[in-house]
């Protein structure tokens, strides 16, 4: 970038981020000279990015003017925080080095040269940003023979070891540490093993870890039989495990400290479309909302939806009674999404690829992840509660919109810069008899994925991903190399003085824990519309869960909170229902069950559960927060038990 450039950038109309943004974009985001200087603002940022997506337009025969025009599109939709890139995209856009992309997938092959291979390319993806994961399912289980030396293996945990010591070494993009996933599939005859290799806090310390269960897997459970233990080299089966047994370890594990995590495989495999070219999908990102091929990546962007509602006709009295239908600009958010699903393609060809094979995949897919932000700040400004059938339903209206814009904006460019190259040997075809009829030609085999926007979410002042309001009043310690930062939810704040009920008597009591729901001096209405996870059921939290499912191609990323008195058995049925409810994956934390929390209440802050922290880093595709101490790493992804590496 030339210096005449990059002042015409920065004279530009200054963009306003919230004193907490503005502390987050200088440590993470803003471009710094040799001396560690920094050198850009928002608005230069952002421009920094659109200019540099938007050249990729020159490779399909667009003229300069229709570069600047794109640019301008893409300028305005960041500036406005109506939707922002996964942050590599941010660091690193315009700058000629590092990925663009998040989100990994790398083939981990039963061979000393596979194995060798993978953690090479995981150091190469990690050194630029991306979160890296893996499936150790194809990996012969402890003491199984191997041919070519006489020995024995040494098991996927030790591996899943030697992969976890390389990531150590690594720092993203000089910026944060490595993040991964390892999901082992439950008939894999090391799967106790693997159950119980977090047991410990602090054990495998960058990885998060998922079981990949069947559906038949889940009936077993369900009808309390057995099912078999297959040996990855050879296919065959070499015993058999009690199901319910098996799920009941896994829910223990979930309960004692949030992992592992669960993969519904054949969910995940249904929006597969080019199975029939590269098999099964059996691995996830770090943060499991993507499902990717190996060697596929993806990179994700997400829309502030908060932004998009309307006051035009809404009316603020106690109990509000409004049509919410009418209160989102649908015209609007249309637009942004027709102008995200172009930003997003155009990554792709803006990117750098770590290795060969990662580019390969990447562009034979051509796989975006839209998705959202601030879905709980908008259903606050509809005053809908977010435990309520109705607050569901807007979720569900609200990705059923995108999806049908999103994939309608895909297959315009299909026409314009042609299908993904994949497509002819994809699943996108009608059929009669044998005949292929009718075919679907999208760019890109999968449009959708609602990430958990950690750190975008703050650059943005909203809420992240599709999670609930945390709590009224907080504050994430330790964060982004040293700062504290303090936060009080905007829309609270300012019913509490419209409605006559605020003092600073109330600010304190919930800035040090207290509950609303407990006070007399607010209204009955407040509490519903300001509930807070940790007071949602779980069982509602997994019906928002599947209501975006319903529309969306990859994953979710949603935390089911419990409380820490939660049982066993309340996990349990959070596991069965997010299966019978055809999500794709489930991840669970009860409150109090890690020594080391990110996100807490003042109250917890004082307790001095963060003392002797060094530092805390940005992780995982979305920028989850990690806490580093001691050579241990722990992870709580939106701020609240996200993301779980402990």
């Amino acid at each position: 970038m030339t210096t005449q450039s990059l002042t015409a950038i920065l004279n530009e109309i200054p963009v306003s981020l919230s004193p907490q943004a503005e502390v987050v974009a200088q440590k993470r985001y803003f471009l710094k000279n040799t001396e560690n200087t920094i050198i850009e603002n928002a608005s230069a940022m952002f421009r920094r990015v659109a200019n540099a997506v938007a050249s990729t337009e020159k490779q399909y025969g667009k003229l300069d003017i229709d570069v600047q025009l794109t640019a301008n599109d893409f300028y305005t939709i960041m500036s406005n925080l109506d939707f922002l890139p996964n942050s590599p995209t941010l660091m690193n856009a315009g700058t000629e080095q590092g990925t663009l992309s998040a989100c990994f997938v790398l083939p981990l092959e039963d061979s000393m040269e596979g194995i060798m291979k993978a953690a090479s390319d995981t150091a190469m993806v990690q050194k630029f940003g991306g979160g890296t994961g893996f499936a150790l399912s194809n990996l012969r289980p402890k003491g199984d023979r191997i041919k070519t030396t006489h020995g024995v293996s040494c098991g996927p945990i030790e591996v899943l070891k030697t992969l976890s010591r390389v990531s150590s070494m690594i720092t993203q993009g000089g910026k944060r540490d490595g993040a991964n996933m390892a999901v082992m599939d439950v008939h894999h005859p090391d799967i106790l093993e693997f159950i119980d290799c977090k047991k410990i806090e602090g054990t495998i310390h960058n990885f998060n870890i998922s079981v990949g269960v069947t559906d038949d897997f889940m009936k077993a459970v369900k009808a309390g039989i057995s099912y078999p233990l297959i040996n990855p080299r050879n296919k065959e089966v070499v015993g058999n495990l009690d199901a319910r047994e098996v799920f009941d370890k896994i829910v223990q594990g979930a309960h004692r400290n949030g992992e592992p995590g669960m993969i519904f495989l054949d969910a995940i495999n249904r929006d597969n479309h080019v199975l029939s070219k590269y098999g099964r999908m059996i691995a996830t990102n770090p943060c499991g909302e993507q499902p990717l091929l190996g060697n596929e990546s993806c990179n994700l962007g997400s829309i502030n939806v908060a932004n998009f509602f309307t006051s035009s006709t809404f009316t603020t009295s106690e109990e509000p009674s409004l049509d919410w239908n009418e209160n989102i600009d649908w015209a609007e958010l249309g637009k942004v999404v027709k102008i995200a699903v172009r930003f997003l393609d155009n990554v792709i060809d803006a990117n750098y690829y770590a290795t060969p094979e990662i580019e390969h995949m990447t562009k034979d897919t051509r796989k975006i992840g839209l998705g959202v932000m601030g879905f709980a700040d908008l259903l606050i400004q509809l005053r809908i509660g977010y435990d309520t059938e109705e607050g569901q339903a807007v979720g569900e209206m609200l990705m059923g919109f995108i999806q049908d814009v999103a994939d309608n904006e895909s297959r315009n460019l299909a026409e314009e810069r042609g299908v993904f190259p994949a497509w002819e040997s994809s699943d996108y075809f009608i059929y009669e008899g044998n005949k292929r009829v009718a075919p679907e030609r999208y760019r890109n085999a999968c449009r959708l994925t609602v990430a958990p926007t950690g750190t975008i979410s703050m650059l943005a002042n909203t809420s992240s991903g599709i999670e609930p309001t945390f709590a009224l009043a907080w504050r994430k310690m330790n964060i982004l190399e040293g700062e504290t930062l303090y936060y009080i939810n905007k829309y609270f704040e300012k019913d509490a003085r419209t409605y006559g009920f605020y003092s600073e008597e109330l600010m304190e009591d919930i800035s040090n824990g207290g509950a609303i729901k407990n006070r007399s001096d607010i209204p009955d209405w407040i509490k519903k519309v300001y509930i807070t996870a940790g007071d949602i059921s779980p069982t509602n939290h997994v019906k928002m869960q599947a209501a975006f499912q319903g529309s969306c191609d990859s994953g979710i990323s949603k935390t089911i909170n419990f409380p820490n008195h939660a049982t066993i058995e309340d996990i349990y049925l959070a596991y069965m229902t997010a299966w019978e409810s055809n999500c794709k994956g489930i991840t669970v934390y009860r409150s109090g069950s890690r020594e080391k929390e990110v996100l807490v209440k003042t109250e917890s802050a004082k307790q001095g559960v963060f003392d002797g922290f060094e530092s805390v880093e940005e992780a995982c595709c979305e920028n989850s927060l990690i806490i580093k101490e001691n050579g241990c790493v722990m992870c709580k992804m939106c701020g609240w038990s996200k993301c779980h590496i402990a």
